[in-house]
């Protein structure tokens, strides 16, 4: 062959191979540059953005996918130029051809060595079609950025059985804790998340026993679906506050599973008191101790609101010392885990809102909040406090069957997210002061408020009338008026019982059985039996026993529109659990019953979980001594969502 023909040849060859090849890249296979028919082809994007990744994490996207829209084959070699820790994923991802009518994607991993935050690591994505137009778009550009998670921090708080840890998000996402004694964890808190980068998320770790060593371990859950996991902490918690400790014994039937959670419980009038957190063991697990003197302060009512934090009364309680002694606080006070004070309000605060409040029945003055405050799905609270009345002949309203005297009524407050009052309901205005069985000063002795979320109207609880009341509220619009009244002489006719010895009397804290709160609807309560009626004849201390030590335990199925009240559980409890005063009861999410007997004696309460039949069977019990409980709930665990 003459040299000018070899030469020739050997042009020819190297015209045969893909560019990158000539370059010496090797990333590309060959492409034949035989004559084909051309085609025509489109992409389904020019550009991709990975958004935010972590080191050494794997990201893998669909970034284009490719149409031949043409009637040949397509021909092309994809090519990445740019980052290094972009690569095509060959087995997932376009070929050299593409049929006539048909589609193919180009899949990338995303492999970042080093972070790149804030700037962006950039690639580009070549397809580089053999037989289309020049003008064929067919390059796509490529951008992500690459952050490491940094170590979080975990520090002690004023509580000392709560942490806080704090973890630093380099993009938008969520964060869960995971704790226990030992590094499988086994407890966890609650997510919580941010929107923006570079963000922090700090979690109350609460739920721990005192002078207890634990390990924890936060999880970051990113919103491209990303997971990583911070280093093991180990932190340890101090020893329970001065006066706190609780003596307790617990007991859990045999072949019984009782309701998992935790008991939210409400100590007062021993040791200890204020809150409390326990597990189902009787371990202390979380306290908020009385501020100032625990003699003037009284804490009750307690209730845990859906942002974890914990809303109280402090206050003297009823019946209180007047005029209210000089150190006494007296407020709603809302606290987070860690036991700061998030917002509060003060009765002298409140009375001077109200003093410029328009709403009809604003014009009264609060002398202390007690018992109880009910937290309402759109932020507000409405507050339980008292005021006092001079009632004679000839005030309004008048009292006739009784002297000349000074009474004590409940106001009823809706405060707005702003501590504003925007509805105030006054006893003295909607009842009779002459009725009042267990004595006129004291003559309504409200003790608990639950809000009725199907009509936005709230059941109120009056210990010294023996009634449970439905007032209307409106969701803020209502005119206050008593809408029924549950008990002896009042709207409804009991069924499955005998009346009058069967209704409540003195009785605590009614709750909802039923998902529905209207209409026909099971409500239960703690049937205290201070003043019960009694059958003619039967008297205290008769035959050597005392009939009137006789608390029970009701739940009525309500019929709103019939006005009937039929007993569908009624336990009646021996005389050694008579309890005189406070307790509560619920429904579990088992199905179970909870009740807690708050008044016994001597000085003590008991708690139990029992089977919703006629022979209740005890499921699981507390019994604690030193203190009163005045409420004792069962809750999935100091995270509301969360079950434990």
């Amino acid at each position: 062959m003459k040299p000018q023909s070899l030469l020739v040849a050997i042009l020819f060859s190297f015209s045969t191979l893909p560019f990158s090849t000539l370059l010496g890249c090797g990333s590309a296979p060959p492409l034949e540059t035989t004559a084909f028919p051309s085609t025509t082809a489109t992409l389904s994007a020019t550009a991709f953005d990975f958004g935010g990744n972590l080191v050494n994490n794997t990201l893998t996207h669909t970034v284009v996918v490719v149409t031949n829209t043409g009637s040949a084959l397509l021909r092309m070699s994809p090519v990445l130029s740019g980052d290094p820790s972009y690569s095509i994923g060959p087995a997932t991802s376009c070929g050299q051809q593409l049929e006539a009518d048909a589609t193919c994607a180009v899949v990338l991993n995303y492999v970042p060595t080093t972070p790149s935050v804030p700037a962006t690591q950039d690639a580009t994505l070549n397809m580089r079609f053999g037989n289309v137009s020049a003008s064929t778009p067919q390059t796509v550009t490529i951008t992500g950025i690459a952050a490491a998670l940094p170590v979080g921090q975990v520090a002690a708080t004023a509580n000392p059985q709560v942490a806080l840890y704090t973890l630093t998000l380099p993009f938008p996402g969520s964060v869960t804790v995971n704790f226990g004694i030992g590094p499988t964890y086994g407890l966890k808190t609650w997510s919580q998340s941010i929107a923006t980068a570079g963000g922090q998320v700090s979690i109350f770790v609460a739920g721990m026993r005192a002078a207890t060593a634990y390990h924890m371990r936060a999880t970051a859950s990113f919103s491209n679906g990303i997971v990583a996991s911070d280093l093991d902490h180990t932190f340890t918690t101090g020893a329970l506050p001065q006066n706190t400790a609780l003596h307790v014994v617990t007991a859990t039937t045999a072949g019984m599973t009782p309701q998992p959670g935790l008991e939210l419980l409400n100590p007062l009038s021993g040791t200890p008191t204020g809150v409390l957190v326990t597990d189902l063991a009787g371990n202390v697990l979380w306290t908020y101790t009385d501020p100032g003197d625990p003699v003037l302060n009284i804490i009750n009512g307690v209730k845990m609101l859906p942002d974890g934090n914990i809303l109280m009364p402090i206050g003297q309680g009823v019946p209180a010392s007047y005029p209210i002694p000089p150190g006494t606080i007296n407020e709603l006070r809302e606290v987070n885990l860690a036991g700061a004070t998030v917002r509060s309000i003060s009765i002298d605060l409140l009375n001077s809102e109200l003093a410029d409040a328009t709403c009809a029945e604003c014009r009264v003055t609060l002398t202390t909040f007690h018992h109880d405050v009910e937290p309402l799905p759109n932020g507000h609270w409405l507050a339980l406090a008292n005021t006092r009345m001079a009632l004679s002949a000839t005030s309004t309203p008048p009292l006739t069957n009784s002297p000349a005297t000074t009474a004590v009524g409940d106001v009823i407050v809706d405060l707005d997210q702003n501590m504003k009052p925007v509805w105030v309901w006054n006893e003295f205005n909607h009842f009779d002061p002459n009725r009042h069985p267990m004595g006129l000063h004291d003559w309504m002795h409200t003790n608990a408020l639950i809000y009725s979320k199907d009509d936005g109207n709230i059941i109120v609880s009056m210990r010294s009338q023996n009634w449970i009341v439905k007032v209307r509220y409106a969701d803020g619009t209502g005119d206050g008026t008593i809408l029924w009244r549950l008990g002896e002489g009042g709207d409804f006719t009991l069924e499955g019982g005998t009346d009058p010895v069967d209704w409540q009397y003195a009785q605590h804290y009614p709750s909802f059985f039923s998902k529905n709160t209207t209409g026909i609807f099971s409500l239960g309560a703690v049937d205290n039996g201070n003043d019960r009626i009694f059958p003619a004849g039967v008297t205290c201390g008769t035959a050597g026993v005392q009939p009137c030590l006789y608390t029970t335990i009701p739940v009525w199925l309500i019929n709103e529109s019939a006005k009937t009240a039929a007993l569908s559980f009624h336990q009646i409890l021996p005389p050694g659990l008579y309890s005189n005063f406070g307790g509560n009861t619920e429904q579990l999410a088992n199905g179970n019953v909870e009740y807690d007997l708050c008044g016994v004696t001597p000085i003590g309460s008991y708690v139990y979980e029992v089977t919703p039949e006629s022979s209740p069977k005890t499921v699981w019990s507390m019994h604690v001594t030193g203190t009163y409980l005045y409420r004792a709930f069962r809750i999935p665990s100091l995270y509301p969502g969360v079950q434990w």
